[in-house]
């Protein structure tokens, strides 16, 4: 059974869009169809089978990728994280380390909609069915372009391409895949990009060889290596003090054509999202006590509360420090920024 759910998976795509009634009688969006259904686009068809092949491979429930492992050498065996225990195995204390291993996956984000909606049918008791609505985990958000340069484009051609590319996407809009010329992160909360003033890249992010100068290089690479031996659960603790280290590079802020650092730190997972965030430390705890510890700018974009006194402000409030977004709460802010952003590609 297991062998023909797997290839249920690997030979359907899921049709968003597709609007059916099910044998409940229910109407419902969405839908896993074959994949020799799947609607090609008249430039990949023309590029032939093996193109086609590669479209159709990327739109299936399971599918094949990268992604890093906890590896024991000792063990010769993959173990969870919770099977790590500061950087060595709990059987036998063996030295672990992270490595990327090509290994199959199953698309549950695209109908992860369906999978909630589920939920509200099945006789289950409601502790269940809200551990089961965490484990799913569905955030709302925006994915954002921070443009880099192209490979081996020197800093202070940075502004020059970034006018070029601006142009271009004005026309073109957010392609499906980012270019090599952009950092692309998702973030919840896009109305807070103002306040964005470094970013982060993960250790194990393909960009880190590109990004970092020569200069940094030697640190960078010492830095991998020492997050290489820590499990997701030791990176991503919220006591641990934040480390990290700057790559040399720059990005631009989409919103105020601002450069900001590229930064490399372990708290950043490149299995969450896309390995890439936007910093607003005015707005998030892991992001200020990062800005302290390494002195990085700090722009409050949510006025807090006067009685607040905290670090941080993770709270509602109008909108500051934001241009045209200023006094509007956040789900406008969310809105208005989000069009602005699309509509300039």
């Amino acid at each position: 059974w297991t062998q023909w759910i797997f290839l249920q998976l690997f030979d359907s795509w899921y049709d968003t869009g597709c609007q059916w009634t099910g044998p409940d009688g229910r109407e419902r969006v969405g839908r896993g169809r074959p994949i020799s259904e799947l609607p090609i686009p008249e430039a990949v068809a023309a590029e032939g089978e093996e193109a086609v092949r590669r479209y159709q491979d990327r739109h299936r429930l399971a599918y094949q990728h990268e992604a890093p492992v906890n590896w024991c050498p000792e063990l010769g065996t993959v173990l969870a994280n919770e099977e790590v225990i500061n950087g060595k195995s709990e059987r036998g204390g063996h030295a672990v380390e992270r490595l990327p291993l090509r290994q199959w996956m199953l698309a549950i984000t695209r109908y992860a909609d369906r999978l909630l909606d589920g939920l509200d049918l099945v006789d289950w008791p409601e502790s269940i069915r809200l551990l089961q609505r965490n484990w799913i985990g569905r955030s709302t958000g925006a994915e954002v372009d921070f443009f880099i340069g192209e490979a081996g484009e020197p800093a202070d051609g940075l502004e020059a391409g970034y006018a070029a590319w601006q142009s271009v996407r004005r026309e073109s809009g957010l392609p499906t895949e980012p270019g090599g010329e952009v950092l692309r992160v998702y973030t919840t909360r896009p109305d807070t990009l103002f306040g964005a003033t470094y970013m982060v890249i993960a250790p194990e992010h393909p960009f880190v060889e590109r990004l970092t100068t020569d200069l940094q290089r030697e640190a960078v690479t010492a830095y991998q290596s020492q997050a290489a031996a820590k499990s997701d659960l030791d990176r991503t603790d919220l006591a641990k003090e934040k480390t990290g280290v700057f790559t040399g590079s720059y990005a631009v802020n989409p919103v105020n054509d601002q450069q900001i650092p590229i930064w490399v730190a372990d708290y950043v997972l490149i299995s969450y999202g896309t390995g890439a965030i936007m910093a607003v430390p005015g707005q998030d705890e892991r992001d200020w006590e990062f800005a302290e510890v390494f002195d990085l700018p700090i722009i409050r974009t949510v006025e807090p509360p006067s009685e607040f006194d905290g670090k941080a402000y993770p709270g509602d409030g109008p909108a500051i420090n934001s241009e045209f977004l200023d006094g509007l709460d956040i789900a406008a802010a969310k809105q208005r920024i989000i069009e602005h952003l699309a509509s300039s590609g």
